[in-house]
């Protein structure tokens, strides 16, 4: 999936999530929450990302993907290449995996505010593996109120009840802040295209299996 426009107004209009947010619906023309949520203070504190890992945090190699729960390539490589890359490499102590969102829409937002409603990574990852499973039925609708509607439906069977997503949908300081880090992230390893893979400092595109486990072969010499 290639790069694209988030919001025509840029970052900032990504927190109009709907602070206090009691209904099931957003707002069919602009697809979030209702009740925009006010401007965090200057002074306010930016919430701090948790970075998602998987394996032994010593590893001798690290593979960082960049993903977006909307892109179709990446649902397809969570299906695939990653069950044997984590069987292989992750579960066995060779590599350390961390997973980092890209935005490049509204839904793969609204679907990391989920995934990271309470920033545990065992509901994390379990989710994600869900996100990809279900991605063209939670994206099937097209509008913004049928996609919040769907994603809901996919937090309740993970255990999530209605105030929790309430509340998690509506952080406005969490939604700030998990794209000023996409942002970062993006511009310091050059991703513009989902999956991006930064394996020890270096990046690669998407790949066959066999070709991800020579690299990885490779360095761990």
């Amino acid at each position: 999936m290639k790069r694209r426009t988030l919001l025509a107004a840029g970052g900032g209009a990504l927190v109009a999530l709907g602070a206090g947010w009691t209904i099931t619906r957003p707002d069919p023309a602009s697809g979030l929450l209702p009740g925009a949520a006010m401007a965090q203070s200057a002074d306010a504190e930016a919430p701090v990302v948790v970075e998602m890992v998987l394996g032994d945090p010593d590893a001798p190699v690290e593979v960082i993907e960049y993903a977006s729960y909307t892109c179709p390539h990446c649902a397809s490589f969570h299906a695939n290449q990653f069950k044997e890359l984590k069987a292989n490499y992750i579960d066995t102590g060779r590599v350390r995996f961390v997973y980092r969102e890209v935005y490049f829409d509204r839904p793969g937002l609204w679907a990391s505010m989920i995934a990271r409603c309470a920033d545990d990574q065992n509901f994390f990852f379990a989710f994600t593996d869900l996100l990809y499973q279900e991605q063209r039925a939670w994206l099937a609708s097209g509008d913004p109120s049928g996609i919040i509607a769907d994603l809901r439906r996919l937090a309740k069977t993970a255990g999530m009840e209605d105030a929790q997503l309430d509340a998690c949908l509506s952080d406005a300081a969490k939604a700030e802040a998990l794209f000023a880090w996409y942002q970062e992230n993006a511009e310091n390893d050059g991703v513009n295209s989902t999956p991006s893979f930064v394996i020890d400092g270096e990046k690669y595109s998407n790949m066959a299996y066999e070709d991800f486990a020579a690299i990885l072969d490779e360095k761990l010499g």
